[in-house]
Parts: structure tokens; sequence; C-alpha cells
């Protein structure tokens, strides 16, 4: 049973991010916080209320099984606003979603990792994208997810078949915010504790993942909070599709 879940696209071209994410259990320790209420009821009220929540802050790193490691550190809104950096290994970008549009910069050596799939688009192009805000195209699935908050919370929940087996742990602190940890063994040897706040709403406020595959963590923070990313200025914006058009003419 695994609970470790693909949930958003990260960067250009062939770059994703694994969020982790742990779901309820049905344990029916009865102490405080959440008295009363079982694992299984306090994932559930915890997912909801993330997936309620306007906007969130959403940092992690994840290791894929080629040993590279992915990041994420964007702040989100339900509608898609979007800012912050994503990356992979050694490089890195910043990203914004903002009018519908998705605007990533980075520079040479991050544009040739993302563009190794294609050798001769790689050479030609990563200089010509070196620290400028690339506008993405619309329809390219690799980065349809960057800035989808309702895609994060909806791959943690995907399978509530998933919320069986997970414990009551103990109170702790994460970032400031008192937390109860809910942990679980999975396949694999993973261990998985989700962490939900114990004071005004149930948000999620982190998940980690320890063994296995694909170890990482994810944090959840600034829950309401405006945000507002800025359109790039048009001389410092290159648009990808039609740059790649240039290129094959």
């Amino acid at each position: 049973m695994r609970t470790s879940k693909v949930a958003t696209a990260v960067a250009a071209v062939s770059f994703s991010v694994a969020l982790l994410a742990g779901c309820g259990g049905d344990s029916g320790d009865e102490s405080k916080p959440f008295d009363g209420q079982s694992a299984d009821d306090i994932a559930a009220k915890a997912v909801e209320a993330t997936r309620q929540a306007k906007s969130m802050h959403v940092k992690g790193d994840t290791r894929l099984e080629d040993g590279s490691t992915v990041t994420i550190d964007v702040s989100v809104d339900q509608e898609k606003n979007c800012q912050g950096t994503i990356g992979t290994g050694e490089t890195s970008a910043d990203v914004r979603h903002t009018d519908a549009t998705l605007y990533l910069r980075g520079d040479e050596q991050y544009w040739r990792t993302a563009l190794k799939q294609q050798p001769g688009a790689a050479q030609k192009m990563a200089p010509k994208l070196r620290d400028k805000w690339v506008k993405m195209p619309a329809d390219d699935a690799s980065t349809a997810g960057v800035c989808d908050k309702q895609g994060f919370i909806a791959a943690m929940d995907e399978d509530e078949s998933e919320r069986r087996g997970m414990k009551r742990g103990s109170t702790t602190e994460v970032n400031g915010t008192q937390a109860l940890e809910l942990t679980k063994d999975a396949s694999g040897g993973e261990k998985l504790t989700l962490y939900v706040a114990t004071e005004g709403e149930p948000y999620i406020v982190k998940t980690t993942t320890e063994g296995g595959k694909n170890p990482g963590s994810v944090t959840f923070s600034e829950y309401g909070e405006t945000v507002d990313p800025q359109q790039p200025p048009a001389g410092e914006t290159v648009d990808l599709k039609e740059l790649a058009g240039e290129q094959q003419t």
C-alpha cells in the first residue's frame, strides 16, 4: 500500500516533482488533541480543509528512482496564480503563473538539462533561453500541473482505500505550528508521516516519506495569504513555441 503520488510537473519538457502525501487510518486513540477522533477521521478533515484553503505555500523535495532530487518552493492559490522556484539536481528555475500563462526563468544549464532529450534543440536554444522568462505552450502536458493547487490535493486523496492502518502519534511543532503526527509503515520499507495542525483549521502542515524508493518531505504553510505574481516584462520574455518554430525554419 503506497501513498506517494506524482502531484505536479515542476519544470519544462521532462521534469516532474513527486509530492508525498500520507492519508488517514483507523487508529482509535482518543487522546487530545482531536479528542475522540480516529486517525481516519482526522486525515479526512485535513485533506478537506487543505482542499478548501484559498492558497498555500508548498516547499519540499523528493528523491527519484534514478537518484536525482527534485524540489519545489512555490506559493499557489485556487485560481492557479503561483510564484516561486522549482528544480532538479543542481539546476533550478523561477516560476510564475498569471493570466493563464506559465513562465519559467532558468540559467543555460537549466535549459540544457530540460532539453536533454533533444540535444540539437538544446545546443541552439539554451543560450537564447538563458535568464529569460520563457512563456510555455499552453498545451504542454509536462508543465500543466506546476501551479495546480487543487491537483496537489486531489493526488493526495486519489485512492481513499489507502486511508487504512495509520496510527496517531504525538503532538509536535512544525515551523511554529502545533501538529499531530499520523504515521504508517507502508510497503517497500516506507514510513509515512502526516502532520495535521491542531489549532484553527486542521490543515496539513507537513508530509514525510522515509525509506523506500522516493524519500522526501513537503511542508505546507501560509494558508490563505494572497498570491499575486506579476507578468514578466515583455523585453525579458521569450515565447518557447515561437522560438522552437524559428529553429525549424
